[in-house]
């Protein structure tokens, strides 16, 4: 990989000046302005600062000792202290030619593997998924997908909802007006009405509530018929949930729902208070955080004064067991943003508590989905809308874009191209905007082949597959990319070699998406690529040209086709080799 070993060259020779620099600091980066080089590092400015030194004086030692001759790379001195880069033409056919021998081309894998968790999904039992879920399933499963890609060991966990009072009026209901035909018919929509209706009957009678918390009581206390029913909702959830996951293509390593750890919350608790983290107030066992003042105001309870535990007791439980059976080196939590203070007293607690764990906990939050006026989005009578039938709509509205612009096409092979799209264009749109922003939702943008959609990148990736199939001369069947050596290639036009360099950029783009949770990045960088592929075969005729010019060219449109397919799969994208 060019731009590592070009960063590594660049940290020897900081590291020589400045022996106890921290060149984890040393950072290279792509030009924004190629008017001034690929790559540019304006860390030496800060360093140099650190040391009361002069930033320019030290570039220019920095620049002294840098032997770029191997890489085939110029560097020229900038400004008050930067150093630009410029790839050499030989440069670029070496790493080209590399990338055809590779399966992941341009991906940068990590020199060691970090052990990350990664908490999302996370539905309720007894209660349909909604679109409140795509936002926490899709990042969740994104992320997933990116840190086995740069190498590290990934650990996904669906901790579900399958625990807590709700449970007393589901019991209720269900041994006293379940509705057999309807639960086997649709069973989360049979639990979704029994709790509906004991709900509404608890509000208005107190009996009702009662009998609703001897139902809980039992469970809790392991009564055989009680516990045989949870189980029997447990089941008939994940199997729904299932289903869309199967959609959605998305799949967890463990499902440990709150109920995993109820054995544990009365050891958490008890040990808190031993060590002093938790104390009694007012019959309840509370944390305190006089020592931060942006916690102070808002003190976390871990048990109720009714004796019941909570999300916080359970939440501490689920990090103690993860930092001692999984012993990760980061724990990632995708949820939306309303609950950053809820996460910041439980990293707070915990790192109290466990303080030698060393694990890094990181709430990953998220912005809303906004309907067309611009309030959250719901159905047009106000309320929630289920993913199940956005995921439907989804798929019908992608059919018919898709059948007026094919109607020749096979309906099996339409209907699998509207699966593909309307649920990519789902998935796209989610993670197109920066996490921590609210997005308004909108079909005519998301199922457009203009712009930045997924419709226009999962195009611009089968039209690049087309070029292959239309090639099919004796030159098409000896092409092979995994055989090229650089003496075979030769790029001159600026579109081929913008190009090549952009491709370069890719797993620098992985790592940038990985350091902050942003796949906004990746998919900006893939839009880029598609538009400056547009622009190199608009201008490079490929079919047309002849002997090295279309080797190289084909070469262009394999590892471009390679590197869409990669990072539209690491989005959670299938692609289509025709469309």
């Amino acid at each position: 990989m060019l731009h590592s070993q070009l960063e590594s060259c660049l940290r020897e020779c900081v590291q020589d000046l400045l022996p106890d620099a921290d060149l984890s600091q040393v950072i290279l980066l792509p030009c924004r302005d190629t008017r001034f080089g690929d790559y540019q590092t304006s860390s030496l400015i800060a360093l140099a600062k650190q040391r009361k030194l002069n930033p320019r004086q030290l570039a220019s030692s920095v620049l002294e000792k840098l032997s770029l001759e191997r890489l085939h790379i110029k560097a020229e001195l900038a400004g008050p202290g930067f150093i630009n880069f410029h790839i050499l033409p030989q440069a670029i056919t070496e790493n080209i030619a590399a990338a055809c021998q590779s399966e992941t081309p341009f991906v940068r894998r990590a020199k060691v593997s970090q052990s990350v968790v990664l908490d999302f999904s996370s539905p309720n039992i007894a209660k349909p998924m909604h679109v409140g879920h795509i936002r926490s399933t899709v990042l969740g499963s994104c992320l997933a997908r990116l840190h086995r890609l740069i190498g590290n060991n990934v650990i996904s966990d669906n901790h579900i909802g399958d625990w807590g009072t709700q449970f007393g009026k589901l019991l209720l209901g269900w041994k006293n007006h379940l509705d057999k035909v309807a639960l086997e018919k649709d069973p989360i929509g049979e639990m979704e009405r029994l709790y509906k209706l004991v709900n509404a009957a608890t509000e208005a009678d107190e009996t009702v509530l009662e009998e609703a918390r001897a139902e809980l009581v039992k469970l809790q206390s392991g009564d055989p018929e009680n516990f045989g029913i949870w189980q029997q909702m447990v089941r008939l959830s994940q199997s729904q949930f299932d289903t869309l996951y199967s959609r959605l293509g998305v799949a967890f390593d463990y499902t440990l729902g709150e109920s995993f750890y109820n054995d544990r919350l009365k050891g958490v608790v008890d040990d808190l208070v031993a060590k002093g983290i938790a104390r009694e107030s007012e019959g309840a066992y509370v944390v305190f955080f006089d020592d931060k003042p942006e916690l102070a105001p808002h003190p976390a309870i871990v048990q109720k004064r009714d004796g019941a535990f909570n999300y916080a007791s359970t939440d501490l439980a689920t990090l103690e067991y993860r930092t001692q059976n999984w012993k990760p080196d980061q724990i990632l939590y995708i949820t939306d943003g309303r609950q950053q203070l809820h996460f910041k007293q439980i990293f707070t607690t915990f790192n109290r508590w466990k303080g030698n764990t060393h694990v890094k906990l990181v709430h990953v939050w998220f912005g809303t989905i906004l309907g067309n006026d611009g309030k959250p989005f719901k159905t047009r009578s106000g309320e929630v809308i289920k993913l199940a039938d956005l995921l439907n709509e989804a798929e019908e509205r992608a059919l018919s874009v898709v059948s007026e612009k094919n109607p020749d096409l096979p309906e099996e092979t339409r209907r699998n191209i509207a699966r593909v799209v309307g649920i990519g264009a789902v998935k796209y749109a989610d993670l197109l905007p920066s996490r921590q922003s609210d997005y308004q939702f909108s079909w005519d943008k998301m199922l457009a082949f203009n712009g930045n959609t997924a419709p226009y990148l999962l195009y611009a990736y089968a039209r690049i597959r087309s070029i292959f199939r239309k090639n099919q001369d004796e030159f098409s069947s000896s092409f092979k990319p995994e055989s090229i050596e650089d003496k075979d290639l030769i790029f001159s036009t600026p579109q081929e070699l913008s190009l090549a360099k952009h491709l370069f950029s890719f797993g620098i783009t992985l790592e940038q998406v990985a350091e902050d949770s942003r796949p906004n990045i990746l998919c900006n960088y893939l839009y880029d690529l598609a538009g400056l592929f547009a622009s190199f075969y608009e201008n490079c005729p490929v079919l047309k040209a002849i002997d090295s010019e279309k080797t190289s060219r084909l070469v262009l449109c394999h590892l471009t086709a390679k590197v869409l397919q990669m990072g539209l799969h690491t989005l959670g994208l299938e692609t289509l080799e025709e469309m």
